[in-house]
């Protein structure tokens, strides 16, 4: 036997040609099994299925009858499951058996994925009721709660799904990719033809039009289920000087308990509610009630009367939370109205939160920020500076990770966006490898690979082990996130550092600092509404962490010097060197 192996060993070696020709072969079978076996996998349709008159009446019938002559095998039998496929639309929507949502494994394969979405479909209405086209304006929104985007694969069940979800009532779509969330409508009703912009996702359905809002409401299983989300807890402050200035609606709550507040400024359509005692205030976040000095939450342990182990405050200290209506003060975003006489560079290494910092500046002046590069799932999240030349001269700032000294010198001013090389690293590790909010599989961090399947022995004596992704990204990058500083530091003209530790532990004060660079005046109010909305799309859950660390003593003992380095740059310049926490580790 182990001659026989050798002689068919020598004889590929011999014959390249032949090896892969065999190769070829051999995956060729393979994929040909693999989708015969597809096709043998796909579920029979029952008889009740294939005559559909009993149950849906002709027109059903007529659409799904190509189905009825369907028996391959591995068929299933209707035993009334399927028209428990119609309760279903997603995890917001409960149908009368709470085991629902299992079943779906027991419907497999392309015919049943059709037959699925065509009643989730003709149920529509079960779930949500068209109520009209409205006038929406940038500066007074029609509906007031959260909203995303996405310019390339927005549909109209993903945004009530999303709406839904939180507990709004309303769900509206604009320009055909934008989403809103609200628990009422504030606009006016206008003309059917109005919302005329085809959905991006979703070819002949409708999602609304320019400043024009197609409204559904959210026919929810449960009236417990409207609920309004879960409230931020934003923690203690004190009684503001002028109550009914900083706090405009009151109510009072001899019954209180932080839901009946929450909820009362919600339908307010306020995003801050203070709870104090025995009294309900609502409000948004100003320069007469900032949020900013909090105090000791003793001060607040007044029980609430309904509620025996929550906090609702006093007469003279107030608890406050963040309650899901969105603050729209901040929100608006235009291009430049005519050309800037200078190009900003918002540098950094990648993994630096340079997007993080787009949404922020975006909020802060109310305009797009552009982009040295082209990145499409950032345009198609809201990033509509994204698509322009960055000497376009119509955005705030361009992105950049250059730092060549041609590049750099290509800009009249930059904000220098700086992040603990630890965190930037592993972040823009996870970006090359998960996305923009993703993780890399640990099969990249582990820095081991080896070549399995039934041709193994076969490659032996011709692949050796894959050596894993991480290791060699550290070597690589680690070297770029000195020189990446020390560059900008040496041919940047008009450079502002800001450390990434220092954007998120002061907001306030770092995205004032970047704004005044970029020559906008902005109101305290605008910088108030942008620290609620600090977060974005594009912030990762930070529920998934690895179970180690990735950096071996030899990784350390190199970023550190690096690190020492920049430190060094940034005080011979007379700049704050690194924050403390970048070392030691």
């Amino acid at each position: 036997m182990a001659k026989l192996w050798f002689k068919f060993q020598r004889y590929f070696r011999r014959k390249p040609v032949r090896f892969f020709t065999f190769l070829a072969l051999y995956l060729t079978a393979g994929s040909l099994v693999f989708l015969h076996s597809g096709f043998v996998g796909q579920p029979a349709v029952s008889g009740n299925q294939a005559n559909p008159a009993a149950a849906g009446g002709p027109a059903e019938g007529a659409e799904l009858s190509f189905l009825g002559d369907m028996h391959l095998g591995r068929g299933f039998r209707d035993t009334g499951e399927a028209s428990s496929i119609a309760r279903r639309y997603g995890p917001w929507f409960k149908g009368k058996d709470g085991n629902e949502r299992a079943k779906l494994g027991d419907y497999g394969g392309a015919w049943s994925r059709a037959l699925k979405g065509r009643v989730v479909r003709e149920k529509e209405e079960e779930r949500a009721k068209y109520i009209g086209c409205y006038l929406d304006d940038t500066q007074s929104r029609a509906l007031r709660g959260v909203s995303f985007f996405d310019y390339k694969k927005m549909t109209i069940f993903r945004c009530q799904d999303n709406c839904a979800e939180r507990g709004y009532l309303y769900a509206g779509l604009e320009f055909g990719a934008e989403c809103y969330c609200g628990h009422k409508i504030q606009a006016t009703n206008v003309s059917e033809a109005e919302c005329d912009m085809e959905c991006k996702g979703e070819r002949g359905s409708v999602c609304g039009g320019a400043n024009r809002l197609s409204v559904y409401r959210l026919q929810l299983a449960q009236e417990s289920a409207r609920r309004y989300g879960s409230a931020v807890f934003r923690g203690c402050f004190r009684r503001p000087d002028n109550l009914s200035l900083a706090l405009p609606v009151t109510a009072a709550m001899l019954n209180m308990s932080v839901d009946k507040c929450v909820d009362f400024c919600t339908e307010k359509e306020y995003p801050l509610a203070a709870l104090a005692g025995t009294a309900c205030h609502c409000g948004f976040p100003t320069t007469r009630f900032p949020l900013h000095d909090r105090e000791d939450e003793q001060l607040c342990a007044q029980k609430c009367s309904a509620e025996e182990f929550e906090s609702c405050g006093t007469p003279s200290y107030f608890i406050v939370y963040q309650t899901q209506v969105q603050d729209n003060r901040c929100m608006d975003r235009r291009f430049l109205p005519g050309k800037s006489k200078e190009l900003i560079a918002l540098a950094s290494f990648p993994g630096a939160g340079n997007t993080w910092a787009r949404h922020l500046i975006e909020l802060a002046t109310g305009f797009y920020t552009g982009s040295y590069y082209f990145d499409g799932s950032l345009y198609n999240k809201g990033f509509k500076g994204e698509r322009d030349h960055w000497r376009s001269g119509r955005t705030i700032c361009i992105k950049t990770h250059e730092s060549g000294q041609k590049e750099i010198e290509a800009f009249d001013a930059a904000i220098l966006l700086i992040r603990n090389p630890y965190k930037a690293l592993m972040a823009e590790f996870n970006r090359k490898y998960g996305g923009h909010i993703g993780f890399a599989a640990h099969a990249h961090w582990k820095g081991k690979g080896a070549v399995q399947g039934s041709l193994q022995i076969l490659f032996r004596s011709i692949c050796t082990a894959s050596v894993g992704e991480w290791p060699e990204f550290v070597r690589n990058y680690a070297p770029w996130w000195a020189t990446h500083t020390l560059d900008w530091l040496k041919f940047g003209k008009k450079v502002l550092v800001v450390h990434f530790e220092d954007l998120k532990q002061d907001l306030f004060v770092q995205l004032g600092r970047m704004v005044s660079l970029l020559g906008v005046a902005v109101r305290e109010d605008r910088l108030l509404c942008v620290e609620s909305q600090k977060d974005g799309n594009f912030k990762r859950s930070g529920l998934r962490k690895l179970e180690y660390d990735p950096y071996t003593a030899d990784m350390q003992k190199t970023i550190s010097a690096y690190i020492k380095m920049v430190d060094a740059a940034l005080k011979g310049r007379n700049l704050t060197g690194v924050p403390d926490d970048y070392y030691p580790r």
